[in-house]
Parts: C-alpha cells; structure tokens; sequence
C-alpha cells in the first residue's frame, strides 16, 4: 500500500517534481543520481504515515481519482469550518496559515515549504494570518466522482 500512494503523489506532482524523486520511487540511488549531476539537489520535504491529528492514513478503498489544485486565501480570511472524508495533502506554497482543528480546539501554524497532510473527517478551519495572500498545492485522493470538502452546517 505504501508503494500505492508513494507512486500516486509523485504522479499527481508531476509537473512539480524533477525526475530524480521519480527515480528513487523506482529503487534507483539518488546519491548516484545527484553525484553525476550536481545541478540536480533533492531535498525531502516529509515523510509520514498519519494525518497533522495523529491518525494513520487510509487511501480510497475503490476507484481512487487524484484531484490537484491551487488555492489562494487573501489575507485575514478564514475558511468555513469543514472536514475531508478522504485524504487530503497541501504544500504552502507562500504566505501563514493557521488550521485549527475545531474538534480538539488544537492549532497548527504553517509557513512557506511547510508540506501538510490534512485530519480525516474531524471538523476544522484555516485562517490567514499574515499579510500576504496564502498560496496552497492541495492534492486529493477520493473515491471517483465523491467530493473531499463537507461544510459543517
């Protein structure tokens, strides 16, 4: 299973990421890689298998679709309170972000670089904190065709 989603986050950032990352997926030493060329530099960003709460992650169980987007949330704005049924993953890409899990009460500050592996069905929102405009990569697995946003009504 780990070799599923390891295969279906480097396709989905495919348009973001350098061959070398989808040489190590492969098994290929990325020491020898980087070594014959040194223009290449490969930085991990995360590795993990639970959630920003702590829980392990669980991918779709049929018909897995991935769904990759850009956010962008202006400053001072705050999301409405909602949670994913399926897993979802965001890299900040600029700016501060504070999600609060509403549920818990817990917060989590994120900043430029920061990679967030979002909390499965527990009920939470994000608020601009700084002054620039935060910049989100948001990759979703879900069952084909189901949504990964609920609102909280």
């Amino acid at each position: 299973m780990k070799s599923l989603f390891t295969a279906i986050i480097l396709a989905s950032s495919a348009a973001l990421l350098s061959a070398p990352l989808y040489a190590d997926s492969q098994g290929v030493n990325l020491d020898a890689v980087t070594a014959a060329k040194p223009s290449v530099t490969v930085r991990p960003v995360l590795s993990t298998t639970t959630t920003a709460s702590g829980q392990p992650i669980v991918l779709p169980q049929k018909d897995a679709q991935v769904i990759v987007s850009t956010y962008e949330i202006a400053p001072g704005a705050v999301l409405p309170v909602h949670k994913h049924p399926f897993p979802r993953y965001a890299l900040v890409q600029a700016g501060s972000l504070r999600v609060t899990n509403a549920d818990t009460g817990k917060s989590d500050d994120y900043k430029p670089g920061d990679f967030i592996v979002e909390v499965v069905d527990q009920w939470h929102y994000g608020t601009n904190t700084g002054a620039d405009t935060v910049k989100l990569l948001v990759i979703d697995m879900v069952e084909h065709g189901r949504p990964n946003t609920v609102l909280k009504k």
